[in-house]
C-alpha cells in the first residue's frame, strides 16, 4: 500500500501544465512531424517532475500513460491545442489530457499484426483508474506514487555571501542583455575573478536557456539569472527556465549536441543542473583567480 503523504511534503509537489499547439498533418490520420515530439518532450517533464516528487519509482508506468493519452489526443483532437495537467492527490499522481472532442475514447482489441490500437487496453492495465469527464473532451487516470531514492540531482546548498540578479527578457535578446549587464555587477559584487571570462560563460549559460528552455509553444515562459559569490569566493552563475528537465546535459557538457555547454567548460566553469518547482536551474561555477578590469 502506497503511503500517505503529509500535507507539507504535498505543498511543495506542483502541477506540471502544458498546453500544446497542435500541428496536425493534412493529408494523413498519423501525427506530423511537429506533433510526434511532443510525447517524447512530455516523457521526460513527467519523468522529471516524479523524480522531484520523490517518487521515481512511479516514473515509467507515467511515462508510459501519458504517451499513450497524449498521442491519443494529437491524433483525434477537434481543437487547436491539446492541454496537459499531471498533478498530485493524496497518494495517486492524476493526469489529465484535454482534446476538446466530445467523443469518448473506446478500447479495441488489436490484431497481432497491427502497429496501433492498444494505447487504451495499455492504460487500462497499468492504471489504478481512468476514465474521461462528463462531456467527454477530457481523458484522465491515475497511478500510485510511490516514494523512493531520487537520481534527480538535488539542488545544492550553498552558503552565499552576495548576490544580485539580472533582469532579462524572454526572447532571443536575452544573452546580448546579460553580456551588457554583467561586467557592472560583478565589479559591484566584488568577485575575485576574471570578470571577461564570467561575461562569456553567463552568454553561453543564457543563450542556451533561450534556445532550448524557451519553447514558443508553452506557456508560463520564465528566465531568470542570478550572481552569486559563496564563501569560498566562487561565482555560480544560475541561470533558471520553466522547462523541468535537461536529459542531454552530459552529452552537451562533452559537446556532442554543440560547442556551447562545451566552450564554457572549457574557459573553467564547472557545469551543473537541478530541478526547481517550477523549471530547472544550469548553473556554471567559476573559481577565484586574477581580477581583469
Amino acid at each position: 500500500m502506497a503511503p500517505a503523504f503529509s500535507a507539507q511534503r504535498e505543498q511543495v509537489r506542483t502541477a506540471l501544465e502544458l498546453s500544446i499547439a497542435r500541428r496536425p498533418n493534412p493529408a494523413s490520420t498519423e501525427l506530423s512531424e511537429v506533433d510526434a515530439l511532443w510525447p517524447r518532450r512530455l516523457r521526460h517533464a513527467i519523468s522529471a517532475r516524479l523524480t522531484l516528487w520523490g517518487c521515481p519509482d512511479s516514473v515509467e508506468a507515467a511515462e508510459l500513460l501519458l504517451t499513450e493519452l497524449l498521442t491519443n489526443a494529437l491524433r483525434h483532437a477537434e481543437g487547436p491545442d491539446v492541454r496537459v495537467r499531471v498533478y498530485p492527490r493524496g497518494d495517486q499522481c492524476v493526469i489529465e489530457v484535454h482534446d476538446g472532442s466530445p467523443h469518448r475514447p473506446k478500447m479495441r482489441r488489436a490484431g497481432p499484426d497491427d502497429e496501433s490500437g492498444r494505447g487504451l487496453l495499455l492504460v487500462d492495465a497499468l492504471a489504478n483508474s481512468w476514465g474521461t469527464s462528463d462531456d467527454g473532451t477530457t481523458t484522465w487516470c491515475t497511478l500510485p506514487l510511490t516514494e523512493g531514492p531520487s537520481e534527480m540531482p538535488p539542488a545544492p546548498t550553498e552558503q552565499v555571501l552576495h548576490e544580485t540578479a539580472l533582469p532579462l527578457p524572454t526572447n532571443s535578446s536575452a544573452s546580448r542583455a546579460a553580456r551588457i549587464q554583467a561586467r557592472d555587477l560583478l565589479t559591484i559584487l566584488g568577485w575575485p575573478g576574471p570578470h571577461h571570462v564570467a561575461v562569456d560563460v553567463l552568454y553561453v549559460l543564457v543563450r542556451n536557456a533561450v534556445e532550448h528552455g524557451l519553447t514558443e509553444e508553452s506557456p508560463g515562459r520564465r528566465l531568470e539569472a542570478w550572481l552569486r559569490v559563496n564563501q569560498r569566493h566562487e561565482l555560480l552563475i544560475d541561470v533558471q527556465d520553466h522547462t523541468p528537465d535537461f536529459p542531454d546535459f552530459d552529452q552537451a557538457i562533452r559537446g556532442e549536441l554543440g560547442r556551447g555547454l562545451w566552450g564554457a567548460q572549457r574557459l573553467g566553469a564547472n557545469l551543473s543542473w537541478f530541478p526547481e518547482e517550477q523549471g530547472k536551474t544550469v548553473r556554471a561555477t567559476l573559481q577565484p583567480g586574477p581580477v581583469d578590469l
